[in-house]
């Protein structure tokens, strides 16, 4: 699945990956109105909202960008119902060719870590027959249980020759108390990004790894350390635009080659009727003001690129 992330990332020259992670108040009202007019004002209700929302967004983005993340908290926030719209976008998704990046965060140890993996990337075993859950390309993990936690994804990512994103160096403002902790005169976040270099040793694709790492947008030096520490590691990166990432915060996740990142954003994009610059777009045309976001970001980045 790494080689063909990167494949649709040359294709469409945008290392860009669209966060899916609705809220209700990124909904257009008529949508809201038109799913509590079906279900009411009910979990079932949001679902459909939620969903119907995503797919205008999807159909509006899909040709411009190789990849879409859909946070699954947004989902679960609404209980069965959304687990249900999160897979019906899972699924839209890849009808349309993007490759899904689960962002689910799981981290435990031995026999739940596996079923984390089974039930996200791999099939499970019902009598004598074997199903995919959520089926998704890629999930995030949270590494802080340590190699248990880790390698059954690895071992599912080389069985089904899918895809992980370990945290290493997140976004939010906090990250630091415990990921910049100097630990053997090294900071946290190093050690872990050696350990993504050891982990995806054990599965490699053409040219990139089936395991990397999520680096934030909004910590450029660290990036710059890492990329050295990672070099075969592709690196999911959030905190564009909302967060205060920008293009030119951006270029040290990148290798020489143009490639070795992906760049994330999400309210940014999806909400981007709502910002003054897409105003013009109105409700109606929310998911226009997608596509005009998505376009903006690809030609920012490229600015970076050929700039550096």
């Amino acid at each position: 699945m790494i080689n063909k992330l990167i494949e649709k990332i040359e294709k469409t020259q945008a290392p860009i990956v669209v966060g899916l992670d609705p809220m209700m108040k990124f909904v257009p009202g008529y949508i809201q109105k038109k799913a509590f007019d079906e279900f009411g004002e009910t979990l079932e209700g949001a679902a459909e909202a939620i969903w119907q929302y995503n797919k205008g967004i999807v159909d509006a983005i899909y040709d411009l960008v190789p990849a879409v993340k859909p946070q699954v908290a947004m989902y679960e926030q609404f209980g069965i119902p959304g687990m249900i719209a999160f897979k019906k976008t899972v699924d839209y998704c890849k009808e349309k060719g993007l490759v899904v990046i689960g962002d689910i965060k799981r981290g435990d140890i031995g026999s739940t870590s596996e079923a984390y993996a089974v039930g996200h990337l791999g099939k499970v075993t019902v009598g004598s027959k074997a199903y995919y859950g959520f089926d998704e390309d890629f999930v995030t993990v949270n590494p802080y249980l340590g190699s248990d936690g880790v390698k059954p994804f690895v071992k599912i990512c080389n069985e089904e020759k899918k895809g992980i994103f370990v945290l290493v160096k997140t976004s939010n403002p906090s990250s630091g108390e415990f990921q910049d902790r100097t630990v053997d005169g090294k900071p946290l976040y190093e050690l872990v990004g050696e350990k993504v270099a050891e982990w995806g040793a054990e599965c490699m694709g053409d040219k990139y790894s089936y395991v990397g790492a999520v680096v934030g947008a909004t910590y450029p030096e660290q990036g710059k350390i890492l990329r050295k520490v990672m070099p075969k590691s592709f690196i999911l990166v959030p905190g564009y635009g909302a967060q205060g990432g920008k293009g030119a915060d951006l270029v040290h996740f990148f290798n020489e080659d143009g490639l070795g990142a992906i760049i994330n954003s999400s309210r940014g994009i999806i909400a981007a009727y709502q910002q003054e610059q897409y105003a013009s777009y109105g409700e109606t045309g929310y998911a226009d003001a997608s596509r005009a976001a998505v376009l903006a970001m690809k030609e920012d980045i490229k600015q970076a690129l050929e700039s550096r």
